[in-house]
């Protein structure tokens, strides 16, 4: 239940993302209706990450403040919303501000699910299962090129009414996961830091009652040093938070920043500019381009199916800093050879860079969402995710549309470059002060601030 209704948006996530990727050169076309120029769809893939920087810092808040399940149906309506608007774009200005509205439900989402993904699910487990449900993005690029291939033929609807379609689809698809969302609870833990003992207990209780029926025998109790005495607390304030983050736990700090930037560059970069660079220096059609995207989707896709168990035995630290460092040499190796490559194997090297890429990416949301205390957990989230993305995400796809602009190819290698040296760098500094963080209770990574025995727990 946790998994199709939290998951879920994911694969929304990257349905909006592959579509405005895979679109991009039918959008700059005259008959579209829109005619942008390839730095304009650089400024709309821009300031969609603005929306989804802001909206996850906002809702953040609220999702602290308030619950995670209120902000799952309230972010989601953003979404619905935007995207519908999306539809009926005009100009390039109702584009951008739709974009960016589209952006800040997404955003929204990223806060409120990861909080309430790490706090619902077993300690053993929760490595994989947030890689899983973080690499379900890929489900929904796949889908979006898939869509593409058939709405972008102008056999089958106009130039101008094809790309309206695709995102009045992922409209579509956000109603089904709304209706799924009913049924999955509020966190627990949360409910129980803010003074909703019974309504906790109520939730627990049920979950213990369906496992003890599956497995045909009572739970174990749980053991004295695993107690904690709690004090309830209505919110946490910013101070808190900030003191949390520059004071109490620097060193993590320094590692959700250094793995954010990395990722967000790289795959912003990437992905807002993809079917540009196929369209533009290898001869693909704008139709054609979502061949070539959903390879690549899968291959996204199976890096986090295939190694996540890894990252629960082998542990984060190492896992972490292959798939970073992995990915980052593999890029290298891939701009070195650029100019000597057509689209089929530059689709094959991108499959192998995002095959470790997507696994190291996915990681670094679950690292975010587990090495800080409970009561900072969203808003932790939100803030690495929002300056992370700001800096490489922003930054990334301005430059990238820039650097395809020129039409030379060794200018776009440059930005790969640049991309890969990111992503080393935060393997490398996974390596040195990651938290071995498998198969440890949240409360033992991260002692909660309302614990009377916090004060004394916080290592850097």
């Amino acid at each position: 239940m946790v998994l199709v209704g939290l998951g879920t948006v994911w694969i929304l996530d990257g349905l909006e993302v592959t579509i405005v990727g895979s679109l991009s050169d039918r959008l700059t076309e005259k008959g579209s209706g829109l005619a942008l120029t390839a730095s304009q769809i650089g400024v709309a893939a821009a300031i969609y990450v603005l929306g989804a920087c802001l909206g996850a810092l906002f809702f953040g808040h609220l999702t602290e403040k308030h619950g995670r399940k209120k902000m799952f149906f309230i972010t989601l309506t953003v979404y619905l919303l935007a995207t519908v608007a999306t539809a009926f774009s005009m100009n390039p200005m109702y584009f951008f501000v739709c974009r960016f509205l589209t952006g800040a439900g997404i955003g929204g989402e990223y806060a409120a699910i990861n909080s309430a993904i790490d706090e619902l699910m077993p300690k053993n487990l929760r490595g994989r299962i947030d890689l899983f449900i973080n690499g379900s993005y890929w489900l929904g690029a796949a889908a979006g090129a898939a869509l593409t291939i058939v709405l972008l033929n102008e056999d089958f609807l106009p130039a101008n009414i094809g790309w309206r379609v695709a995102f009045a689809l992922g409209a579509v698809l956000g109603l089904v996961v709304l209706f799924v969302r009913r049924n999955v609870p509020e966190s627990p833990r949360w409910l129980l830091i803010h003074g909703q003992d019974d309504e906790a207990e109520r939730i627990v209780g049920d979950v213990e009652h369906r496992v003890s029926d599956e497995v045909h025998e009572p739970l174990s109790e749980v053991g004295e040093d695993d107690e904690l005495q709690i004090e309830q607390r209505e919110t946490t304030t910013f101070r808190e938070i900030a003191r949390t983050l520059l004071a109490d736990y620097r060193k993590r700090t320094l590692l959700g920043l250094s793995l954010f930037v990395g990722q967000a560059f790289l795959y912003n970069a990437v992905f807002f500019t993809q079917g540009l660079v196929l369209t533009t220096f290898f001869g693909v059609g704008s139709g054609s381009a979502g061949w070539y995207i959903i390879p690549l989707a899968l291959g996204n896709f199976l890096g986090p199916l295939l190694l996540g168990r890894l990252f629960d035995t082998v542990g984060r630290r190492v896992m972490i800093s292959i798939c970073y460092v992995g990915s980052g040499l593999l890029l290298v190796a891939t701009a070195l050879f650029l100019t000597g490559l057509n689209a089929t194997t530059l689709t094959l090297c991108w499959c192998a860079v995002f095959f470790l890429a997507s696994a190291g990416t996915s990681a670094a949301y679950l690292t975010v969402s587990e090495i800080f205390p409970m009561e900072t957990r969203a808003m932790s989230i939100a803030l690495f995710y929002a300056v992370g993305t700001g800096l490489g995400g922003i930054i990334g796809p301005l430059l990238f549309g820039k650097l395809v602009a020129t039409e030379q190819l060794s200018n776009v290698a440059i930005g790969y470059y640049l991309g890969a040296a990111l992503m080393i760098a935060g393997g490398v500094v996974e390596a040195f002060v990651g938290v071995d963080a498998e198969q440890r209770s949240l409360e033992d990574i991260a002692e909660p601030l309302s614990s009377q025995d916090a004060a004394d727990e916080p290592t850097g």
